[in-house]
């Protein structure tokens, strides 16, 4: 057992029931035969969803209903739990924690009903449930397969910032507490199996990292206990040139790069959370997409480098639910510091920009956000410039939510010429109409605004004009 340490992030869908649990345990047994593990899993597939919905309810003051969702949720649990752990005296115990765990769901909503106020703190205690409830029966479930396991809340690991819904790991304390936590486990042949998504600041209060943010949370342990590498198990076979519910010709990619993983995870791709390669980058640990219900197939390995495909272009991606945002008129270029006051006026609301584009004479600004930061930011801006237009130096700032972004990602793009010209041109074929242009200084991104009808025609026209579809023999593989 002298490999390197592996990292094994299980996502919702991957323990999204009992069967799949157990299916999970197995992987985890099998590699903990020949390496040291530690499992990180998620919340059974929708109970975080869940959650939320009762966190809400109990903060609009129907407690009753938060309860039914409780309840619900105990049944669905103890469900799974009685199929996975047949010994009796082990499943009890098991129980018991997950008892203890709904009993203290409940409180807080309880809590949140008599207060009708849902702070950010007890929305991070009341969502982060799932997890808790995840870990202690896939840590059963390895052990009802005959090896020795361990469920540990990342409470006792990962130490963050008090950003609550999005906390960043202080890395230095994080690896003290993770090294101190797990490593006589693992020397001891024991597999943990940490809740992911999760994580305390300084004084132990909890936090959470974001939605998707148990991928960050493998990361941030495979960092701290410097693994060799850390798998990233879901649902798909990978990462992909396009999504194929919209692209069906679309592949698995065997190896890119964390640029370009960061930069389609960026654009929408929903196989990696953001902020997940972070923690790795500057050990240059590797991380794997694999699919846990096809664990015989390699998947996707990310590396600092990645490996050329022989062309610029590697992958697509686009993001529905955006808006863009356009402030124009001929009088703004005498409007000071136009630019300056437009995203400074954005930041103050809190809204992300997902991609900017300026026209050369600068009488147009436009500028992408997601849908949901869309009102609160055109208010702002509304009544941010609210004497230019009364001067008629703005003579408008609107928004069109018919819109989506797609992102043409490669590393090697800057090395390949005419990337622009050949996705254009694709789309001028197939009769798309491009609103917006932005391209990254890195030359690895190109993103272009269409509007939202059109979006399966862009990146079907593109994924065909730079050869980006599976060979006949991979395709015949896969559908056989």
């Amino acid at each position: 057992m002298n490999k390197p340490l592996q990292v094994m992030k299980f996502g919702g869908t991957s323990v999204g029931d009992a069967a799949c649990i157990a299916r999970v345990a197995q992987i985890v047994r099998d590699a903990a035969r020949e390496r040291p593990v530690v499992a990180v899993v998620s919340a059974m597939s929708g109970v975080t969803n869940r959650l939320i919905e009762a966190a809400n309810r109990a903060a609009a003051g129907d407690g009753d209903q938060a309860l039914a969702i409780f309840a619900a949720l105990r049944e669905q649990h103890k469900t799974a739990l009685a199929s996975l752990i047949r010994d009796d005296a082990k499943r009890a115990q098991v129980a018991a924690r997950l008892e203890k765990i709904f009993d203290e769901g409940e409180r807080l909503c309880k809590g949140t009903a008599m207060l009708k106020e849902l702070t950010p703190r007890a929305l991070d205690a009341i969502s982060s449930l799932g997890e808790r409830l995840s870990a202690p029966m896939v840590a059963g479930a390895i052990e009802e397969l005959g090896a020795r396991s361990e469920s540990v809340e990342a409470t006792e690991l990962i130490v963050t910032d008090s950003s609550h819904g999005g906390a960043d790991p202080l890395m230095d304390r994080t690896r003290e507490r993770s090294e101190a936590r797990l490593r006589p486990l693992l020397e001891q042949g024991v597999i943990p199996v940490v809740t992911g998504f999760i994580g305390a600041t300084k004084g132990g209060i909890l936090t959470t990292l974001g939605r998707g943010g148990s991928d960050y949370s493998a990361t941030i342990l495979g960092a701290a206990l410097g693994a060799g590498e850390v798998i990233i198990w879901t649902d798909v076979d990978g990462v992909m040139t396009a999504d194929p519910r919209l692209v069906p010709e679309a592949r698995t990619i065997p190896e890119i790069s964390y640029r370009e993983a960061s930069e389609l995870a960026y654009f929408g791709a929903k196989v990696l959370h953001p902020k997940t390669l972070h923690a790795v980058a500057q050990a240059g640990i590797p991380v794997w997409i694999r699919n846990s219900f096809a664990p015989e197939r390699t998947g996707t390995k990310i590396t600092p480098k990645g490996r050329s495909n022989g062309g610029g272009v590697k992958a697509l991606t686009a993001i529905r639910d955006v808006a863009l945002i356009t402030i124009g008129g001929p009088g703004i270029v005498g409007v000071p510091d136009v630019v300056g006051r437009t995203f400074s006026t954005t930041a103050e609301v809190h809204a992300s920009v997902l991609l900017i584009s300026q026209s050369s004479s600068q009488n147009d600004i436009c500028f992408a956000v997601t849908a949901s930061d869309a009102k609160r930011t055109v208010d702002a801006l509304r009544k941010e410039f609210a004497h230019d237009v009364a001067h008629e130096k703005v003579e408008h700032i609107t928004v069109d939510s018919n819109i989506a972004i797609v992102a043409v990602v490669g590393e090697n793009m800057r090395g390949a010429p005419g990337v622009a010209g050949r996705t254009f041109n694709a789309l001028g074929r197939e009769g798309v109409n491009i609103i917006a242009i932005a391209q990254g200084s890195s030359e690895s991104n190109i993103s272009f605004v269409v509007f939202e009808k059109d979006m399966k025609a862009a990146l079907t026209a593109t994924h065909r004009e730079f050869g980006l579809a599976a060979p006949v023999e991979e395709s015949k593989a896969k559908g056989s």
